[in-house]
C-alpha cells in the first residue's frame, strides 16, 4: 500500500510475544523488509493498521477479542487493496476457505515460518497468491465433498458440546426425528463413524470451533 520503493512495510499481528519477536528476528536482517508496528488482536490490528498502512500484514487467526477472520474482513473492508498473510496453525480446509474468501493472499503454517515466511511476503508483495503445500493438499482433498449445511453445522456444534440428540432438538426447537435425520446427514458427509468421531472431523477442518 504504500507508494515509495522503500523496504516492504510489515505489520505483524500474533496474541504470542515469542512469535512476534521470531518475525522480529527473520524480518530485521532483511535489507528489503521492515517491520513498522505489531498487534496482539484483532482490533489493535485495525487500530495499527489505519495508523501505519503496511505493505504487508501478518495475522494470526485464533486471538482474544476480536480473530483475525473478523479483522482481516473489517480492514479489507476499509482498505480493499491490504494484502493480507494468513499465519496459523490449523490447515483445516474450512478454516483456510473462509481466510480465502475474506481477501487473504496467503496461508502459512507457522511451523514452516522459517523456511516459507520471507519468501512468502515477498511474492505476495509481488502480487501473487501462495499456499502452502500442506494447505493446498487439504483443499484438494475435500474439493468434491458436500458441505454441510448451516442448520448441520449448528448440530454438529451442539453434538461436539456433549448434547444428546433430545436436548439438541430441545434448544434448537425442532423435533428429535428431525435433528436424528441432520446426525445422519453429517455423519454421511463427513465420512464419519459415530458422533464423537464427527465432532473431531469438524474441530480438525475448521467447520466447528470448539
Amino acid at each position: 500500500m504504500s507508494a515509495t520503493t522503500g523496504p516492504i512495510r510489515i505489520l505483524a499481528v500474533d496474541d504470542h510475544p515469542l512469535l512476534r519477536e521470531g518475525i522480529t528476528g527473520l524480518v530485521t536482517g532483511q535489507s528489503d523488509m521492515s517491520l513498522v508496528a505489531q498487534a496482539s488482536n484483532g482490533l489493535e490490528a485495525i487500530h495499527q493498521f489505519r495508523t501505519h498502512r503496511p505493505d504487508i500484514t501478518l495475522m494470526d487467526l485464533q486471538m482474544p477479542e476480536m480473530n483475525g477472520l473478523d479483522a482481516m474482513i473489517a480492514i479489507r473492508g476499509e482498505f480493499p487493496e491490504a494484502r493480507i498473510i494468513v499465519l496459523t496453525t490449523y490447515t483445516g480446509d474450512v478454516q483456510v476457505l473462509r481466510a480465502l474468501k475474506a481477501g487473504a493472499r496467503a496461508y502459512l503454517l507457522k511451523n514452516v515460518l522459517h523456511k516459507e515466511l520471507l519468501e512468502t511476503i515477498r511474492a505476495v508483495h509481488a502480487g501473487k497468491k501462495t499456499l502452502s503445500p500442506e494447505v493446498s493438499f487439504q483443499l484438494a482433498e475435500h474439493v468434491t465433498d458436500d458441505a454441510l449445511t448451516p442448520a448441520e453445522v449448528r448440530v454438529l456444534r451442539l453434538i461436539a458440546e456433549g448434547n444428546a440428540n433430545k436436548e439438541i432438538a430441545a434448544q434448537l426447537s425442532i423435533s428429535e426425528e428431525t435433528v436424528k435425520g441432520q446426525v445422519r446427514n453429517i455423519l454421511s458427509k463427513l465420512g464419519a463413524n459415530d458422533r464423537t468421531h464427527a465432532a473431531m472431523i469438524g474441530v480438525k477442518r475448521g467447520i466447528i470451533e470448539f
